[in-house]
């Protein structure tokens, strides 16, 4: 797939990535060098299910994310 960057640097997602991996308006996305390209990864509910538990914090960090994943929705 291909898209042009704008002015801003705004890329446009085509329609089935963003279906496809839960990106909506105002969702944050991540950006990493991988060294010879760039990553994207978009910060979803299902991200961040699968990050839970990797810090020991016993689920305290994940229900924080997602309560600021549906204050960030509501607005």
């Amino acid at each position: 797939m291909e898209a042009s960057v704008m002015e801003k640097g705004q890329v446009i997602i085509p329609e089935n990535l963003r279906k496809k991996f839960g990106i909506k308006i105002g969702t944050k996305i991540i950006f990493e060098d991988t060294g010879d390209g760039i990553k994207m990864i978009p910060i979803t509910k299902s991200y961040i299910r699968n990050k839970a538990g990797f810090l020991g914090t016993g689920g305290k960090l994940k229900k924080i994310l997602m309560i600021g994943i549906k204050i960030e929705n509501k607005q």
